[in-house]
């Protein structure tokens, strides 16, 4: 296999992303053939290492695992938490591998969330850097012209800097202060897309994520997954630049 950078094996193991497998070695809890590595430059053939997480050591996925999710509202975007609140975790106990999710989806919002245990894949999907376009669907209330349409696609200042939207549809009109718009996005920010409608002063009844870059979806009932096939992953790994 080679020599590879000891942050691509641990998130290759599916124990984390790899950024948060940096941290790991940052904070001195990886371990190779004994010795404890805290550089992140340092690398190792994973075939003849014996590379340890907490004193534990790990295993090499053979097996690489993609899964889209259809997020509940109400289910927080981790895999396991300590208040016993509804958790991406709870929809998966029965795999064996590790999974972890590819970004997140606030804890009101539902809809397309990946799962991996590629973590190649999982640092690139969400790494700025990237760009994945995100959109979704939102049943809005409130007046919505076409001046809000384009104050959006302009960009809007919030907090933390400008917030601009790619592409926005009126998909269909209820009346004349209740609609369903989407909106395409290439950000990540924490509620951007809540805190640009807040920002025009229209309420966010429902925000549905439905695609993420090349990967829609589809019929994906609520609470339910399934597999990534073949065209998806080619598409998802030529985006990425994985290929």
């Amino acid at each position: 296999m080679g020599l590879i950078r000891l942050q691509k094996i641990l998130a290759d193991a599916g124990i984390a992303s790899r950024r948060a497998s940096e941290q790991l070695i940052l904070d001195g809890r990886v371990s190779v053939d004994g010795v404890q590595i805290f550089e992140l430059g340092s690398k190792f053939d994973p075939e003849i290492s014996n590379v340890e997480v907490d004193g534990e050591a790990i295993k090499q996925n053979k097996t690489k695992t993609y899964l889209a999710f259809y997020k509940p509202r109400g289910v927080i975007s981790t895999m396991s938490d300590p208040e016993g609140r509804p958790n991406l975790g709870d929809y998966f106990k029965t795999r064996n591998e590790r999974l972890f999710h590819v970004g997140r989806l606030d804890r009101e919002s539902e809809g397309l969330i990946l799962l991996t245990n590629d973590g190649a894949l999982t640092h690139r999907a969400t790494h700025p850097s990237y760009g994945m376009i995100k959109k979704y669907l939102l049943e809005i209330e409130g007046p919505f012209t076409k001046e809000n349409i384009e104050q959006l696609l302009e960009g809007v200042i919030l907090e933390d800097g400008m917030a601009r939207a790619l592409e926005v549809k009126v998909i269909r009109e209820m009346n004349q202060k209740h609609r369903w718009v989407e909106v395409s996005i290439h950000e990540g920010r924490f509620h951007i897309i809540r805190r640009m409608f807040e920002f025009l002063e229209i309420e966010v009844l429902r925000l549905i994520r439905t695609d993420f870059g090349p990967i829609s979806m589809g019929d994906t009932k609520e609470g339910r997954w399934r597999m990534l096939n073949t065209v998806e992953l080619d598409y998802l790994f030529k985006v990425l630049k994985l290929n």
